[in-house]
């Protein structure tokens, strides 16, 4: 199966760690050069607000990799759908009903309080 995530070349693990350590290097250059606090200030809310938005994407992108996996098999259900009438079976609709089923049962399963 091919990589369905939709930027491979993103590693949230490794920008975070990344983060952090450009940040234990930026309070030790604060350390050593204190006259230069205003521009340790700014370096450090910049990867502050690199951590932020790395806090963010994380949930985004597993919620865009779960609707690439519902619509992939809508798409799935609808070609079934399409093959079964071709071939005269008796209730071509049934493999879109089912995958809508199945699809409502996750969602409802994933809303219900742990």
């Amino acid at each position: 199966m091919p990589n369905t995530h939709p930027n491979p070349q993103i590693d949230l693990q490794q920008i975070s760690t990344r983060n952090d350590q450009a940040r234990h290097i930026v309070a030790g250059c604060a350390s050593a050069l204190p006259t230069l606090a205003v521009m340790w200030r700014h370096l450090e809310a910049a990867l502050a607000d690199a951590a932020t938005l790395a806090a963010q994407v994380a949930p985004l992108s597993a919620e865009l990799e779960r609707t690439r996996l519902d619509r992939a098999n809508l798409l799935a259900a609808m070609r079934a759908t399409l093959a079964a009438h071709a071939d005269g079976e008796a209730d071509p609709l049934w493999y879109l009903r089912d995958e809508l089923d199945a699809a409502a049962g996750v969602r409802a399963a994933s809303r219900r309080p742990v």
